[in-house]
C-alpha cells in the first residue's frame, strides 16, 4: 500500500469515524429505551405480515361461506368469521399491507413537499419565505381529517386518492418544521464556511441544510406513521378508500357496525390489531426522540463513565 493510498484511508477515516460513533450511541441510546424496543418488535411483526400475509392467511380472504356466518372465535377461525362468512384473521392479515402502504406513501409524499418548500423558505427567505409560509397557513387552517375528507371526497373512492388526500393536508407540519430547523442551521460555520468557498445556493441547501435538518423530521415521521394509519382509517369508515369485498381494516370495521351487539369479535379484533400498531409507531418515534434529545444523551455518558 503506497503513501498516496494510505492517506486517502486515513481521510476516510477521519471523515466517517466520528459519524460512525454517533450512530452506533444513537443505536445504544435505543436500545435503552423498553419502550422503543417493544415498538420495534411490533413494527418487524407488522412488516412480516404486511409481505407475507397472503401466504401466513389461514383461509381465502374472499372465500364465502353462507353456512358459517357470524362464527365466535374457535379453533377453526381464531378470530370468529363475518357476516358472509369469511375468516376474519385471513382478512385481518391480508389487509395489513395495505395500511402499511397507505402510512408509508402518505408520510414520504408528505415530507418530500414539506422539506422541499419549507427547506426553500427558510434558506431564500424574503417575499418568497411570505408566500409559502402563508400558504401554508392556509393549509393548516382546516384540520387534516376535513381538509382531507374533502379533497377525497372531490377525486372519489379509492386507495390512491386517499394517499393524496392525506398526503396534502399532512405536508405543511413538515414545512413548518424543517423551516425553523433551516433558520437554525444555516447560520452554522460550516455553511458559512460553504459559502465562502464559492458554494452555490442549490449545493448548499441539498448538501449541507437538508441532510443536517432531517433528523426531527424522521422523528416526526415514525409518530406521523400511526397517526395516518388512523385517519386513512377513518376516511374508509366513512365510504372514502378501498371499496368492498377489500379486506382493509377500517373498511372491515364499517362492514362491522351493523353487527356489533351481535358479533362483537367483528369489529373488536381489526380494531385491536389497528391499535397495537399505531402503539408500536408510538413508542419507536418516542424512543428515537429521546436518543436524539442531547440532554438525555449527556446523561447516558455520565452514567457510562
Amino acid at each position: 500500500m503506497n503513501f498516496h493510498t494510505q492517506h486517502e484511508l486515513g481521510t476516510l477515516r477521519r471523515k466517517i469515524g466520528p459519524r460512525l460513533r454517533e450512530l452506533k450511541f444513537f443505536l445504544y441510546t435505543l436500545r435503552r429505551s423498553t419502550l422503543a424496543v417493544v415498538g420495534v418488535a411490533i413494527i418487524v411483526v407488522f412488516v412480516f405480515i404486511s409481505v407475507f400475509g397472503d401466504y401466513v392467511a389461514p383461509y381465502d380472504p374472499y372465500e364465502l361461506s353462507l353456512t358459517e356466518t357470524l362464527m365466535p372465535p374457535s379453533l377453526k377461525h381464531l378470530f370468529g368469521t363475518d357476516e358472509v362468512g369469511r375468516d376474519i384473521l385471513s382478512r385481518v392479515l391480508v389487509g395489513a399491507k395495505y395500511s402499511l402502504q397507505i402510512s408509508i406513501v402518505t408520510v414520504v409524499i408528505a415530507v418530500a413537499i414539506g422539506a422541499f418548500l419549507g427547506s426553500v423558505a427558510g434558506w431564500y427567505g424574503g417575499r418568497l419565505e411570505e408566500l409559502l409560509m402563508r400558504i401554508t397557513d392556509f393549509v393548516l387552517a382546516f384540520p387534516i381529517f376535513i381538509f382531507a375528507m374533502a379533497v377525497a371526497a372531490a377525486l372519489g373512492p379509492s386507495l390512491q386518492n386517499v394517499m393524496f388526500a392525506l398526503s396534502v393536508s399532512w405536508w405543511p407540519y413538515y414545512a413548518r418544521l424543517i423551516r425553523s430547523q433551516v433558520l437554525t442551521v444555516r447560520e452554522s460555520q460550516y455553511v458559512m464556511a460553504a459559502k465562502v468557498m464559492g458554494a452555490g445556493n442549490f449545493f448548499t441547501l441539498f448538501r449541507h441544510i437538508i441532510p443536517n435538518s432531517l433528523s426531527p423530521i424522521l422523528i416526526a415521521a415514525t409518530l406521523d406513521i400511526g397517526w395516518v394509519i388512523t385517519y386513512a382509517a377513518g376516511l374508509r369508515f366513512i365510504g372514502f378508500g378501498a371499496q368492498p369485498p377489500s379486506p382493509e381494516w377500517g373498511l372491515m370495521i364499517s362492514s362491522s357496525r351493523t353487527y356489533i351487539q351481535s358479533a362483537w369479535w367483528y369489529p373488536v379484533f381489526p380494531g385491536i390489531i389497528m391499535v397495537l400498531v399505531v402503539i408500536g409507531f408510538n413508542f419507536l418515534g418516542d424512543g428515537l426522540r429521546d436518543a436524539a434529545d442531547p440532554k438525555i444523551r449527556r446523561l447516558l455518558e455520565v452514567k457510562g463513565q
